[in-house]
């Protein structure tokens, strides 16, 4: 029910229209509640589980991602071996206070066991505490 202005039958309406604005609000929400899973992966498709405990990294957490053609990333710095990892790692668990020695994996799902074995092993030997492996959670079953 609008209201006319001066009493004319047919004049201008007073009210603003807000339904477009909402359709498109409802649109982004839905684009932006589909695209955001996505976007925390970067690219790489994570192992899926069902019992896998929720834990996310900190800001100030170091993340290892390996992607799918075995090139490894420390933190958003693409490294050209694994003797870098290893450099890297040494530098950032020192700066870190005595048992804050927790390392992030992400390893794509099609990447063979002993590319994620060696990464492993190079974090061990850096001297991390714990290494907790990153996955997404099972949908469905």
């Amino acid at each position: 029910m609008s209201m006319a202005v001066g009493g004319k039958k047919g004049g201008a309406i007073a009210d603003i229209n807000v339904t477009p604005m909402a359709d498109i609000m409802i649109v982004l929400l839905i684009i932006f509640m589909v695209i955001t899973p996505l976007l925390d992966s970067g690219g790489m498709k994570l192992p899926s589980t069902s019992n896998a405990a929720e834990r996310r990294p900190g800001t100030d957490a170091i993340v290892i991602s390996i992607q799918a053609d075995t090139t490894v990333l420390l933190g958003d710095e693409r490294l050209d071996n694994l003797g870098e990892l290893a450099l890297g790692l040494h530098e950032r668990l020192a700066m870190r206070p005595a048992g804050g020695g927790v390392l992030f994996l992400r390893a794509d799902e099609t990447l063979p066991y002993s590319a994620v074995q060696d990464v492993m092993e190079i974090c061990r030997q850096a001297g991390a505490d714990e290494v907790a492996l990153m996955s997404q959670k099972r949908v469905g079953s």
